[in-house]
């Protein structure tokens, strides 16, 4: 696997490639990740790709230089029956080609929206995707026309960016897609490689912390949490300003590191919120499973953005109530327990919350309806699907 994002950095890419690493190594395969560190990794397993000094964007490491990548993956996946790539920068760039060069098949999984995340995070976007594009173009034909006509290829800079991503994923051998709502967007602009809606998945060392989580019973308040990348792209704004509108007896817990956590929490101070939402940055994995199983309700407040975030399969494993922003991440959460805001408004989010914090049996009744659809968040129920699409391009199974 190749990817520009894996641990010790927290995120749904890395959270996925891992689990699919473990579920595929408990399976009897082999398996190597191969990314960009931030220290040294003992696993030997990890190949570590080169790193640039100068440029981490978002606080993430970025592969660089593109030939020095492409030499250490020859090596690497020399003798791979399959190349699997996890994301759209330098490396997963020269994974594909260096692939294509030894003649192994490719799969793409296509895990978010790069167009949003570069207008929301890179500085000057309209002009530093130019770069960016142009690295990919070198590599990647970029041949796919990119239709206009709706309002997420409506600016130059969305379009340039999906034609990067529909380009990529027309390079690859076969596409995976965790979510049909994102499947449907890349297939009207243009992506004619095959292509299999896949769930994400959680492995079995994560589950095994969440097991036996209890249905929650909120008792005289409402405990809410908030996970992910402090980035605009998130909209924690909208959360934080949320919480300004509710009463005392509901409480937060913000986790995740980003661009945007100086701004949050100046925002909190700001609406005098400092004793009911709580920013702890960046925190392991394992506490952000022990405060999925100490709260009442997660929230979500993406919006446009998002394909199946990882956080929220752990939310659905731990028996967790999810308030989300956009319909369209409904798609994977268990009937009944979850909730969409009216609109993807702070007054729309605290007007949700306002109504569960009245309501506790609601509350419990979503945390039964997870607990009830919690196998669905396993990455062992999606690795036939997996290994179906590995044995589609090498003729196995």
């Amino acid at each position: 696997m190749v990817t520009d994002y894996y641990l010790p950095t927290l995120g749904g890419v890395q959270t996925l490639v891992k689990a699919h690493k473990e579920a595929l190594e408990d399976a009897g395969h082999e398996v190597i990740v191969a990314c960009p560190l931030v220290a040294p990794s003992a696993d030997d397993t990890v190949v570590a790709l080169p790193a640039s000094a100068l440029f981490a964007p978002d606080g993430y490491p970025f592969t660089w230089p593109y030939g020095r990548t492409a030499d250490v993956l020859r090596g690497a996946l020399s003798g791979a029956d399959v190349v699997h790539v996890h994301s759209e920068l330098i490396g997963a760039i020269a994974g594909l080609r260096v692939a294509r060069d030894l003649g192994i098949p490719t799969v793409q999984t296509m895990h978010g929206r790069v167009d949003v995340y570069t207008a929301k995070v890179l500085p000057l976007p309209s002009i530093s995707s130019i770069p960016l594009a142009w690295l990919h173009r070198r590599r990647i034909p970029h041949v796919a026309p990119i239709s206009g006509g709706q309002r997420y290829t409506s600016t130059r800079l969305a379009r340039r960016m999906w034609r990067l991503m529909v380009n990529q994923a027309n390079f690859a051998d076969h596409v995976i897609v965790p979510s049909e709502h994102f499947a449907g967007k890349l297939a009207g602009q243009g992506v004619v490689t095959p292509m299999t809606v896949l769930s994400n998945g959680l492995e079995g060392s994560v589950l095994a912390q969440v097991t036996g989580a209890r249905a929650r019973r909120p008792d005289g308040g409402l405990r809410v949490m908030w996970c992910g990348r402090v980035s605009p792209e998130k909209r924690p704004e909208v959360f934080v300003e949320a919480m300004a509108a509710l009463p005392d007896s509901v409480t937060a817990d913000m986790y995740g590191e980003g661009l945007a956590l100086a701004a949050t929490g100046r925002l909190v101070r700001r609406l005098g919120l400092e004793g009911r939402v709580r920013l702890h940055g960046a925190v392991p994995r394992e506490a952000v499973l022990r405060a999925a199983l100490e709260h009442d309700v997660f929230v979500s407040t993406s919006y446009d953005f998002d394909n199946q975030p990882m956080v929220i399969l752990e939310a659905i494993a731990s028996a967790l109530p999810v308030v989300i922003s956009d319909p369209d991440l409904a798609e994977f959460i268990p009937a009944g327990g979850v909730e969409v805001t009216r609109e993807p408004s702070a007054a729309s989010l605290a007007a949700t919350l306002a109504r569960l914090a009245d309501d506790p049996a609601r509350v419990t009744a979503m945390s039964e309806a997870m607990a009830d659809g919690a196998d669905g968040a396993a990455q062992r129920t999606h690795l036939s699907g997996l290994l179906g699409v590995y044995e589609s391009l090498t003729g196995a199974g």
